[in-house]
């Protein structure tokens, strides 16, 4: 315990991180939420694959932080253009993967 307790606090804890980090939580427990109140059921969307609501969720998170690193790579302009991408990208994934 005091090993993940020195983690945390070699941490650069700036406000994105911390909103991020904070983020990604309460998306885990509205997931556990939703999951208890409608179980989740497979469906095939756009992805070559059936999936449930947890692994478009997952998926939606690694599309998003490959759109990041990709305009990192790639593009000069500001990040929060890559942000507005992501989050589109997201909600399609959701919706419709």
């Amino acid at each position: 315990m005091e090993a993940l307790a020195t983690l945390i606090r070699s941490m650069a804890w700036t406000m994105p991180v911390g909103l991020f980090f904070a983020g990604v939580a309460l998306l885990l427990l509205v997931m556990t939420g939703l999951q208890f109140a409608y179980p989740t059921i497979e469906r095939k969307g756009f992805l070559p694959m059936t999936t449930t609501r947890g692994d478009r969720v997952f998926i939606g998170l690694l599309g998003a932080a490959w759109i990041h690193l990709a305009w990192l790579a790639l593009v000069a302009s500001p990040l929060w253009w890559a942000s507005i991408l992501a989050v589109l990208w997201f909600a399609l994934v959701l919706r419709f993967g």
